[in-house]
């Protein structure tokens, strides 16, 4: 789900030897004046190498999220039950409720990238606990994670699927993929909705998160502007949690803490756009000081628009309602509903 907001272009990696530049003894080393060695350029694959300590805390996490999501089902506490009471065996569904656990751990991933990539992209803090290239490669392996588990989600929802349709395999297989992966596959109740939403969480996040491999390709300029579309990935993935997670349906604490997290993103945001990292993006007191009137018009927009967010998200804090539903389970459907 990875999958991020507005970040600049980060550091170049340590400085390692290259091919050209080989360590050699002080014996064999060629007479002359040393080389300085060049920075190697940050690639997907040593990327994907530093991933790991990041996607190993994913899979914890998404372990412990699913032994309470599978506790909560056994036990009957869980809102799930309500809206769909077959799945009160919380053996017989295993793999949905995994498919589950990964959706959360995503979600929290998604928000974890969008947060370092607003605090890299604006004017940094004096403190931060990590150096600024740290925290960029950070930034860049959690969206890796993200994407990867958002996948996991998807991948996990069309198993389930597949496991409990009473169809030869390869019809199953198919009316699987589609229901999972195609849009306006999945007919059924709120997922007519819900599923396109998070296919398209998933389709945006893998390009939007790798176009930073290749930007050297595409230009700077070009990958900051398609870049700022991650901060759609993850309202997309909020949207689509709200909408069809059976866990947060009703109005509760656990639904007004999925809003109350969208507080310090939508504040971070605010401090990104009122004090942007570069003078091209600031804007002036007055329209006439701007090198374009619609520039303002539309900076100006934005700087309200993200105050009109962030109002509209305490009145949900605080009134804990948000239009979630509130009698369960007479307003639910209780067949072939899924996160």
């Amino acid at each position: 789900m990875t999958n991020q907001p507005p970040a600049p272009e980060p550091a170049a990696a340590a400085e390692v030897p290259t091919a050209s530049s080989e360590i050699t003894s002080p014996e064999t080393r060629p007479p002359g004046p040393r080389r300085p060695r060049t920075a190697q350029r940050t690639t997907l694959r040593s990327d994907l190498r530093a991933s790991w300590p990041d996607g190993l805390v994913a899979l914890l996490v998404t372990a412990a999220v699913f032994v309470l999501l599978y506790i909560r089902i056994r036990n009957k506490t869980s809102s799930t039950v309500s809206v769909m009471p077959f799945m009160a065996d919380a053996g017989g569904f295993w793999m949905y409720f995994l498919s589950q656990a990964f959706g959360w751990s995503a979600l929290l991933w998604a928000w974890g990238t969008v947060v370092l990539g607003l605090l890299l992209s604006g004017q940094r803090p004096s403190r931060l606990p990590l150096s600024g290239p740290r925290l960029e490669r950070l930034h860049r392996t959690t969206s890796l994670n993200t994407i990867a588990l958002i996948t996991a989600h998807a991948l996990l929802f069309g198993a389930e699927l597949f496991r409990h349709s009473t169809d030869a395999w390869n019809s199953a297989l198919g009316t699987a993929f589609v229901e999972t992966f195609v849009p306006g596959g999945y007919t059924s109740g709120t997922g007519q909705i819900a599923i396109p939403i998070g296919q398209a969480a998933l389709y945006l996040a893998i390009p939007l998160g790798l176009l930073f491999y290749v930007r050297h390709r595409i230009g700077p300029k070009t990958w900051r502007v398609l870049h700022r579309f991650v901060i759609v990935v993850y309202v997309l993935s909020v949207w689509h949690t709200l909408l069809y997670g059976t866990n947060v349906w009703y109005d509760g604490w656990f639904r007004t803490s999925v809003w109350l997290l969208q507080l310090p993103i939508a504040a971070l945001l605010l401090v990104r756009l009122l004090r942007p990292a570069r003078r091209s993006e600031e804007l002036p007191l007055s329209p006439g000081a701007a090198p374009s009137r619609t520039g303002w018009a539309l900076r100006l927009g934005g700087r309200l628009a993200v105050v009109g967010v962030m109002v509209a998200l305490v009145v949900v804090v605080v009134s804990g309602s948000d239009g979630g539903r509130t009698v369960p389970p007479d307003d639910t459907s209780s067949t072939h509903n899924h996160d």
